[in-house]
């Protein structure tokens, strides 16, 4: 679908639809009344008719309006405008959609962008309608013998600015959005694969297809046998009950001069995981397959800074593999050692994604990064915690936690801060190596996890992000969110402007 920003007003749009506002109790936004004065009353008429009274998500299709040149007007209920949110802007977006999937127009100019949104500005209007807009378009259906279609096309979506000296601020958002929504889909995409196609191997070959095309991107994919991982005995002990052979795949962005430390990002690729030994209950085990998420943000974002040639260095790294259950598969009660060297006691062989995130947080040293995130669908426990709104966020540092909430607000795509309290390290001794993999004792479940990975990351500013109750949706909804892209692009580009404002 083409995205476009134009100025002008409504009643002049020769386009097949015109998508206005109106607010509870049917009070018409400034667009509505601009085409209410154009066909004599026409709409303020048929609202005191009761066909709708404004509350949020209605929508009312009208045809023939006279003298609006535009084929139809579709008017959506704003709920009250003093309680115009983000949330409820979001949602206005996406019962548009679903109303214009249902008619014939191929076009349409939507005037919701010029709405007041608490809080927000033109810019924020547009960039999030169209994320929205995104969302509400995305079909998976590549595993599918007869692919989804709605019944007519859209084909162009068009939002409004208030005048022609704001069309150029937006040309710049729409050219923006466009690149996170393809990461966003691209993410979707490898997340909704099932694990017998979207195995480590095929991860790794979408990444070198994604550099082979974008030119600033070096991506490489590293064996069990390649020196730089062949110590990484935490990461190589979770594959052996798999046959498919783990791929290390690191991403290398180089947007700024060479000496500048980069901004690292770490996604655990677990492309299934049935638990290993300590097996998963059959109930939902399909979902693991989703367990690759985490990477997957990691290789869209990575898309993302390259298309928008971000000035920034930035480095992917995404350690992948399978966890399953075999005789040379990982046991409780076994002890790996770690590229740190930390010997690490497995009490529980379901908690492997901790395993192979350290070796790869130990890995990214090397790099003297600025900062390193890691994202990581790690526990139940965040799930239990936070549900599917927020994704869990623990640091060691306070300003690099503060960025990545101010992104996560900004994006729609929230996070929320968990406490890493030295107490809590307590849980993970062992008695029989360094550190146990996870706690004795079932509290505080996310936040063991975080701490077992803080061991790792001393030596530079690192943030955890927990996505396992953000990264997909299950029930009818079964399927891939695409976070945290959003949320990890936003981070990205905030850094950008920020080193563009200390240069001015």
């Amino acid at each position: 679908m083409e995205f476009l920003v134009k100025s002008g007003t409504p009643e002049k749009q020769r386009t097949s639809c015109v998508v206005v506002g109106v607010f509870e109790t049917r009070r018409l936004s400034s667009a509505a009344q601009k085409l209410d004065e154009a066909s004599g009353g026409f709409l303020a008429n048929l609202l005191k008719r009761g066909d709708l009274d404004g509350k949020v998500g209605q929508t009312l299709l009208l045809h023939n309006v006279p003298d609006v040149v535009s084929d139809r007007v579709l008017l959506v209920g704003c709920g009250k405008e003093r309680e115009l949110t983000d949330v409820v802007y979001r949602k206005l977006i996406l019962k548009t959609f679903q109303a214009l999937q249902d008619t014939g127009a191929t076009e349409a100019v939507c005037f919701l962008s010029e709405l007041s949104v608490k809080g927000h500005d033109l810019g924020w209007n547009i960039r999030h309608a169209l994320l929205a807009a995104n969302d509400a378009i995305y079909r998976f259906d590549q595993t599918k013998s007869k692919k989804d279609s709605p019944r007519h096309a859209l084909r162009r979506f068009v939002l409004t600015v208030p005048g022609r000296r704001e069309v150029l601020e937006g040309e710049e958002i729409v050219k923006e959005v466009t690149a996170i929504a393809e990461g966003i889909n691209l993410a979707r995409d490898l997340g909704n694969l099932p694990g017998n196609i979207c195995t480590p191997t095929y991860l790794a070959q979408q990444a070198i297809h994604i550099g082979e095309r974008l030119p600033t991107l070096k991506v490489n994919v590293y064996d069990a046998d390649h020196t730089d991982i062949r110590d990484m005995g935490a990461f190589l002990s979770v594959a052996k009950g798999s046959r498919q052979p783990p791929k290390f795949i690191v991403m290398t962005y180089q947007g700024a001069a060479e000496d500048e430390a980069p901004y690292v990002l770490v996604g655990k690729g677990l492309t299934f995981d049935a638990g290993g030994i300590s097996l998963k209950q059959p109930g939902g085990m399909d979902e693991m397959k989703f367990d690759m998420c985490g990477g997957a943000a990691v290789i869209a974002t990575l898309q993302i800074a390259a298309t928008l040639a971000l000035p920034l260095n930035v480095i992917g790294v995404v350690p992948a593999r399978e966890n399953l259950p075999d005789g040379s598969a990982n046991k409780p009660g076994d002890v790996v050692t770690s590229l740190a060297g930390l010997t690490i006691e497995i009490l529980n062989t379901d908690a492997e994604g901790r395993l192979i995130l350290c070796d790869a947080l130990t890995y990214v040293e090397r790099f003297k990064p600025k900062a390193v995130i890691d994202i990581a669908t790690l526990t139940g426990a965040c799930v239990v915690a936070l549900g599917k709104h927020a994704s869990g966020l623990l640091s060691n540092n306070n300003a690099l936690c503060h960025e990545i909430l101010h992104a996560g607000k900004e994006s729609g795509d929230r996070a929320w801060e968990l406490p890493l309290w030295e107490e809590y390290q307590e849980g993970l001794k062992s008695n029989f190596a360094d550190i146990a993999n996870v706690a004795a004792h079932r509290e505080a479940g996310a936040i063991m996890g975080a701490c077992f990975l803080a061991r790792f990351t001393k030596k530079y500013h690192w943030a955890h992000l927990d996505i396992a109750g953000t990264a997909w949706l299950g029930g009818g909804e079964k399927g891939s969110t695409g976070r945290p892209v959003p949320l990890l692009a936003r981070y990205l580009l905030d850094r950008a402007a920020q080193k563009s404002r200390s240069k001015a």
